[in-house]
C-alpha cells in the first residue's frame, strides 16, 4: 500500500540567487554539497540523473525557471510510488537568499521509516549547501561516497567515528576535530546518533548512520575541493574500523 507524504524545509543562505541556482540546478553544483554524481538538464522535460554506489535514479525536470524555481518528478512505479522535488529561490537584501525545498509523493509499505530518514537527512544536506556557498562556492570537488551495511548499532558506530576524530559522542557544533589523515576541522552539524558534518580548509565531510531498522548502514559522503581523490583512503578507513 502506498502512502502520500510532504516535507517542506527552508534555509537562509549568504549567497545571491544566481549562486544558489548554480548550486542546485547544475550537476557540478549539486555534486558540491549532495552525494554521488548528478547530471541535470537545462529545460523542462530534460533528465535529472543521480548515480551513487553503482545505482542510478532518474527523474524529469518539470519546472525550470533560472534563479527562481526548479522542480523534478520521478516516473510512477507500478504500485503508484513516485517522488517530486521543488526548489524555490527568493532573493533578500544584503546579498542573501532564502531557499525553500518541498518534497512530496507516494511512499511504499515502509513509508514511516523512509519519511523519518528524509526528515533527518535533508537538514544536514541543506547545511552542507550553506557551508559550500560560504566557503567553497564555485569550486568543483573530488567526491567520496562509501556505504558499509551492518557496521553496528548507533553506540558502536559513533564511538568508533568520534574516537577517530578525537572527540566523544557528545560532540557539538563548533567543536574542533581532526580527521584520520591529520587534517584539522570543525563540526558544522551534529545530530548524533543520525549524522555529523565536518568542515576543513579543503572540504566537507559527512558521516551518516541509517539506524538499526534500516540495516545499521554507515554512509560517508565527502567533498574535497583541493582536488585530492580520497576514495581509496576512506574505503580503507571504513574497512579497518568496521570490518
Amino acid at each position: 500500500m502506498t502512502h502520500p507524504f510532504e516535507l517542506s524545509l527552508e534555509i537562509e543562505l549568504g549567497a545571491t540567487p544566481e549562486q544558489v541556482w548554480d548550486a542546485i540546478a547544475t550537476g557540478p553544483g549539486v555534486d558540491s554539497w549532495f552525494m554521488g554524481h548528478t547530471e541535470l538538464g537545462t529545460s523542462v522535460g530534460d533528465p535529472d540523473i543521480l548515480t551513487m554506489m553503482g545505482r542510478t535514479e532518474q527523474a524529469t525536470i518539470t519546472a525550470y525557471e533560472p534563479g527562481t524555481r526548479l522542480a523534478t518528478r520521478s516516473a510512477e512505479a507500478p504500485d503508484g510510488q513516485f517522488m517530486a522535488l521543488e526548489y524555490l529561490i527568493e532573493g533578500r537584501g544584503g546579498g542573501s537568499t532564502v531557499l525553500r525545498l518541498v518534497q512530496n509523493g507516494m511512499l511504499g509499505d515502509d513509508w514511516e521509516s523512509e519519511f523519518e530518514a528524509m526528515k533527518a537527512g535533508w537538514p544536514i544536506y541543506l547545511e552542507t549547501l550553506k557551508q559550500y556557498l560560504t566557503h567553497f562556492t564555485g569550486r568543483t570537488p573530488s567526491v567520496t561516497t562509501v556505504a558499509r551495511p551492518g557496521a553496528g548499532g548507533p553506540d558502536t558506530v559513533w564511538k568508533a567515528v568520534t574516537d577517530a576524530l578525537g572527540v566523544t559522542p557528545a560532540v557539538a557544533e563548533g567543536d574542533d576535530v581532526r580527521l584520520p589523515d591529520g587534517s584539522a576541522g570543525v563540526v558544522y552539524y551534529a545530530n548524533l546518533p543520525v549524522n555529523l558534518g565536518i568542515r576543513t580548509d579543503e572540504g566537507l565531510y559527512r558521516f551518516i548512520h541509517s539506524g538499526t531498522s534500516r540495516g545499521d548502514v554507515l554512509v560517508l559522503g565527502h567533498q574535497n575541493f583541493a582536488g585530492r581523490d580520497e576514495q581509496a583512503a576512506w574505503d580503507t578507513w571504513t574497512a579497518d574500523c568496521f570490518g
